[in-house]
């Protein structure tokens, strides 16, 4: 693995931060024309979260609303810009979790529904359960009103395009992950603060590119891939079988309570040093109960946008940041 160095950025008095995945992010790749697209679609789902906090609303709203957008946005994998798995399918993971409650739901393997969040946060409502799979969950978003559409809604000609490649330069490969194209991991994910102080987190995806055997990654693990309680909310991105070993997310927080360190510190003790040194590529985003936040990420690039209580909305695109 290419060691690559960590990048930590600290922010306080934010309400909703979000985060578009990490990897090989380089300006020179991105067409002025779609780096606008990120920067409007960022901008677009800090300001629609902002209005539900401004409003007395909760933060699990908000996150809600946030990754909706970002997944009814074809540039990120989650939602209608999902990768494609080994079996040509569009198969998708999304989590959610009320930090004052510590209800959560989530949603893996699911192939019909539109936004896999709204899923999740439906199970939190509407379910004794946490996580739904497969088959199952999908038909638990369609009998509760979730909006469900064809598999060709997903199908986005570049996606489709790197798929068909890398099945036909791997055809004989029996590793599953070495040929991986060590892109972009476009996982999206939001934490969010409440008037009242409450916290949520989100994330959702549509997994590793050319996956098999039904593969879930951190996503929807609670305690993996996002967690929120009192102390903190996170949300990850990466590959996500290191994120599950080291039960990332929620390690975070409880290094936060237990050590009585910031938010900032912790990230960067997890990203730094325990997962750089297991080996694991990919960055989170952090936030405490005050709206203090961190970010780090140990791969070259990592999408992420913030807002703060006074509308002030600053953007990280190709390492490039937009204030």
């Amino acid at each position: 693995m290419q060691a690559f160095k960590s990048n930590i950025i600290e922010a306080n008095e934010v309400t909703i931060l979000l985060h578009g995945g990490v990897g090989r992010i380089h300006k020179e790749a991105i067409s002025p024309e779609t780096e606008q697209q990120y920067q409007e679609a960022i901008i677009h789902a800090l300001t629609e979260g902002q209005k539900i906090i401004s409003c007395s609303g909760k933060s699990i709203d908000a996150v809600e609303a946030v990754i909706r957008i970002l997944e009814d946005c074809p540039l990120f994998n989650a939602g209608k810009g999902a990768v494609y798995a080994n079996n040509e399918m569009i198969e998708l993971d999304a989590a959610i979790m009320d930090g004052k409650t510590l209800n959560a739901g989530a949603v893996a393997g699911v192939r019909t529904v539109k936004n896999p969040i709204s899923a999740a946060r439906k199970i939190i409502d509407n379910s004794p359960h946490v996580m739904l799979v497969g088959s199952g969950a999908d038909e638990f978003a369609k009998g509760n009103g979730i909006e469900i559409v064809d598999q060709s809604y997903f199908k986005v000609k570049d996606r489709w395009q790197q798929i068909i490649k890398l099945k036909e330069e791997t055809e004989n490969n029996t590793d599953l992950f070495s040929k991986q194209p060590p892109t972009k991991l476009g996982t999206v994910g939001c934490v969010a603060i409440d008037e009242a102080g409450g916290l949520a987190a989100g994330t959702s995806t549509g997994g590793m590119l050319n996956k098999k055997f039904g593969r879930v990654g951190d996503t929807p693990i609670i305690g993996a891939g996002t967690y929120a309680n009192k102390i903190c909310a996170v949300s990850c991105t990466g590959h996500g079988e290191y994120f599950i070993r080291h039960a990332v997310a929620h390690d975070i927080c409880a290094m936060i309570e237990y050590k009585s360190i910031r938010v900032s510190v912790a990230v960067k003790e997890m990203i730094e040093e325990k997962l750089t040194n297991a080996g694991g590529v990919g960055g989170l985003i952090a936030m405490d109960a005050n709206g203090n936040i961190a970010v780090n990420y140990n791969t070259e690039g990592m999408f992420y946008g913030y807002i703060k209580k006074d509308g002030t909305i600053t953007v990280n695109i190709c390492n490039m940041i937009i204030e």
